[in-house]
């Protein structure tokens, strides 16, 4: 039977987060500091608008494009945070999440071959996508010392005639890293004398913490005619269910994105528009809270973490702490399955996301008193082997 899968596909290996949650899905008594999903429920006025939507009879198919009104109403929220301006009507695509965003934009763009510079440790998606899409990855590690954050030298290493685009998301899964402006200009001015397409991955932009603020990619002097925006709605308003996200482009190349979204998806639920709409227009308060929460628990676990002789950088965005355990003697792998199988705890082996073996992650989108109980256990794993 594999004579029938196609090579590209076979040649790329499961997703690495779910292996150990299966495998504590079986075990009493587990905290998982594993996945990346708010444990919030989705905002009142997202439920309430969901619910309407079905009371009033709204579960047909959409534009292709998705609901003018949430295109419009998101132009104005993008605009309003970050000063770039997308035409509701020919640069704004609805997707069901932002996966189907990141395989649009690479479907549409990538000829065999073509290679795309997408820096690790990143989301687990990235690298495969571009395969499956027909390109080429081309990966470097960023480095604790820079703060994960991207080098203009390190990109330029990676540069060969067939480049074609860089892919990157920040604030980043799985470190917790955010881009500050002066580097993300750095990009850009590579982008600019390379003649690369930038696919900027902004799932977590409202998830910063301490000071920190997010710069949309697109927003940068000269970038918003090489740029994809990708970013939805399940980070920032715990939607992670409704499935529904976006990309935003220059026209000409959102056309080739709607596309390839017509032939494959048509158009994104209804419901889930509906449900998104109000996230926009009801739900900022929130977001706030979420946030002011998420900052909690993140000053938690990094110290938590510090404590126990788990070396961690303080992230800056997101939901993830990404703590060194050099000091336990193990590999990454060896870690993660001790740790569950003597004290209960699941965490995410840092080779999912193509580090190098010495890191592991920790989400803290879980409840401050799990997280605080999961530190007390790994306190107690790391007295016997660290």
């Amino acid at each position: 039977m594999s004579d029938f899968i196609a090579q590209r596909i076979a040649a790329v290996p499961p997703s690495g987060i779910r292996r150990f949650f299966d495998i504590a899905a079986t075990m009493d008594d587990v905290i998982s500091l594993g996945i990346g999903e708010p444990d919030f429920v989705s905002p009142q006025p997202v439920l309430e608008a969901g619910i309407r939507s079905i009371q009033n009879g709204e579960t047909h198919y959409t534009s292709n494009s998705g609901i003018l009104e949430l295109r419009q109403t998101l132009s104005e929220h993008l605009e309003r945070l970050y000063g770039v301006q997308y035409d509701p009507e020919t640069e704004i695509l609805i997707t069901v999440g932002v996966s189907e965003a990141l395989y649009l934009a690479l479907t549409a763009v990538l000829d065999p071959g073509d290679e795309v510079i997408s820096p690790v440790p990143s989301f687990v998606s990235y690298q495969p996508e571009i395969i499956f899409a027909g390109g080429v990855p081309i990966s470097f590690h960023t480095r604790l010392e820079d703060q994960f954050q991207i080098t203009r030298e390190a990109v330029a290493e990676c540069i060969t005639k067939k480049t074609k685009a860089l892919l990157f998301g920040y604030p980043n899964n799985p470190t917790g890293a955010v881009m500050t402006r002066e580097r993300l200009l750095d990009l850009a001015g590579i982008a600019e004398r390379e003649n690369l397409l930038v696919i900027s991955d902004e799932i977590y932009d409202r998830l910063v913490y301490g000071g920190h603020k997010h710069t949309c990619f697109a927003s940068l002097p000269g970038m918003f005619d090489r740029t994809i925006t990708l970013g939805g709605f399940s980070k920032d308003y715990a939607m992670t269910g409704w499935r529904i996200g976006y990309a935003a482009a220059p026209a000409p190349i959102l056309a080739a994105l709607r596309k390839v979204h017509q032939y494959t998806i048509m158009s994104t639920p209804t419901i889930a528009q509906y449900a998104a709409l109000a996230a926009l227009r009801e739900a900022e308060e929130d977001v706030l809270k979420m946030v002011e929460e998420f900052d909690r628990r993140r000053r938690l676990i990094v110290s938590g973490l510090n404590e126990i002789g788990l070396s961690t950088f303080e992230p800056k965005g997101a939901f993830y702490a990404f703590p060194s355990i050099t000091a336990s003697g193990m590999d990454d792998e060896t870690f993660a399955q001790l740790l569950l199988q003597e004290e209960k705890v699941a965490v995410v082996p840092g080779n999912a996301f193509y580090a190098d073996g010495q890191f592991v992650r920790c989400s803290y989108a879980t409840a401050y008193e799990k997280i605080d109980e999961a530190l007390e256990r790994m306190r107690r794993f790391m007295l016997r082997h660290g």
